[in-house]
């Protein structure tokens, strides 16, 4: 006897094994609870960061048709930190309007020693912000100072930042100021509407002008640069740090 039915027209099927009895049963599934940990999800970086941004950006479009310039000039501070927040959260995004801030009233207290009436800083949620100055005079060694006031007035903040790190042992000032040093420095390319493009400009006209301060303009904008590098070299926090 084989151990196995002969017949064909019955399955076969080992002999002494019921028909309703699996030769390897299913293992049960593992429910949540037991696993002691949610998996990880994968999820869309970009696609995440998009919707944080998009929220404010909204909100800010809609203080300045409802409110003006106006509106935005008063909110506008407000509506950056919240912004930020979003994606760095309070502490962090507090530390880096005021930072900006900071840089702003340096171009507004330079205009102000010139005998000018600028606007107080107007901030636009992910661009920056600004200080306008109507009456200002066609005058390149006045323009340079105005455009160089802010990045030394940032790397400074930036510098004490740094400092109150080195007392406390933060890692969040030190992250400030590397940001800071960064911000500053970003600042200086020399095009377009950045202040190191309003320099280089000045720069441009008096060399050709023959005008002497041109070289004072270029010492400011290069040591300026170089310290802001420096400040970012020695501030720099690893990431696994933060």
């Amino acid at each position: 006897m084989s151990g196995f039915n002969d017949d064909p027209r019955e399955p076969r099927s080992p002999v002494g094994v019921e028909e309703h009895e699996p030769l390897f049963p299913e293992r049960p599934p593992v429910e949540d609870d037991l696993r002691g940990y949610d998996p990880i999800q994968p999820s869309n970086g970009l696609r995440e960061l998009l919707r944080k941004i998009f929220a404010p950006v909204l909100v800010g479009l809609g203080v300045l048709a409802k409110f003006g310039l106006f509106g935005l000039k008063f909110f506008g501070i407000f509506l950056a930190v919240g912004g930020y927040a979003l994606i760095w959260g309070w502490r962090f995004a507090i530390g880096f309007v005021l930072l900006i801030l900071v840089h702003e009233m340096g171009h507004f207290v330079e205009a102000r020693l010139q005998g000018l009436r600028p606007s107080l800083p107007v901030f636009i949620p992910f661009i920056g912000a600004y200080v306008m100055t109507k009456d200002a005079p066609p005058d390149p060694w006045l323009h340079a100072k105005r455009a160089i006031a802010g990045p030394i007035a940032g790397g400074l903040a930036a510098a004490v930042c740094y400092a109150a790190a080195v007392q406390t042992g933060s890692n969040l000032l030190s992250a400030l100021a590397y940001v800071g040093f960064l911000l500053n420095l970003f600042n200086l390319i020399p095009i377009g509407i950045f202040d190191g493009g309003a320099m280089w400009r000045s720069y441009q006209f008096m060399r050709l002008k023959g005008d002497p301060r041109a070289n004072i303009v270029l010492a400011l904008y290069l040591g300026t640069a170089v310290m802001l590098v420096l400040g970012m070299w020695v501030s720099h926090v690893p990431q696994h740090r933060l």
